[in-house]
């Protein structure tokens, strides 16, 4: 399901210096949510879920609160979501989810990453790649010496929990997006203590790519990155 490519990704992006990139996204995640269910989030999950993801990826509280007020401001009120697939070079499959204040601006831009790519990317039209990826609640959090994972497994799998694994002394939690909001109920109520919380799209059927073809790839999903509207992205690599 491409979780071993995600993982590299994630320790990779450890080494980069997205703040200045990952802090704006993580603040238009709490203000959307905020915009939808209130600011309060004792009562709204979705924001509580976003502000616990800001605080793991040590985002000031200031920015915090202050991404939590623009839900109320006419910024907040032009955001909507939207979503892109497409072929990168060598057959590699991309969906995109971005968050954009100016639909005209974020489209012109995802078209001209795969237009200026000089290995045969394209897009299509959406709904062509969608079905190809499932969309998978994501919790995960760390494994302590305390833990007994056969008992975590039972009380999860109550709540949506289709599998767990463990990567570098983390627990991994997945479940079909729809149990996101019974799964997160569940993990607060055992007390745990998620450090990530999303939703995310795996490849039904994953892909190996050589070396070369990966530094094609990459390079095309590191400029797709760049954009500041873009939320997250999405592959079939293996």
């Amino acid at each position: 399901m491409g979780r071993a490519f995600e993982y590299r990704r994630a320790a990779k992006e450890k080494r980069w210096d997205k703040m200045s990139r990952l802090f704006p996204r993580l603040g238009k995640t709490i203000t959307m949510a905020a915009k939808e269910g209130g600011p309060d989030p004792e009562m709204n999950a979705s924001l509580r879920t976003a502000i616990q993801n800001a605080k793991a990826q040590n985002m000031p509280k200031d920015n915090i609160e202050a991404a939590i007020k623009r839900a109320s401001t006419s910024e907040a009120e032009n955001y909507v979501e939207v979503t892109f697939e497409g072929k990168g070079p060598h057959g590699v499959l991309i969906f995109i989810e971005c968050a954009t204040d100016n639909n005209n601006r974020t489209v012109a831009n995802i078209k001209s990453y795969f237009n200026k790519d000089k290995v045969g990317a394209n897009l299509v039209p959406n709904g062509s790649l969608e079905f190809m990826f499932s969309r998978t609640a994501v919790f995960e959090f760390e494994k302590t010496e305390d833990m007994d994972i056969e008992e975590l497994e039972l009380e999860l799998i109550d709540a949506g929990m289709e599998e767990i694994e463990e990567n570098e002394g983390n627990l991994y939690v997945y479940g079909d997006y729809k149990e996101f909001g019974n799964l997160s109920k569940k993990l607060e109520e055992l007390n745990i203590d998620v450090k990530n919380a999303s939703l995310k799209r795996f490849a039904n059927d994953s892909v190996e790519f050589t070396d070369e073809q990966m530094a094609d790839i990459e390079k095309l999903i590191d400029k797709i990155e760049e954009d500041d509207d873009v939320q997250a992205v999405y592959t079939n690599i293996a």
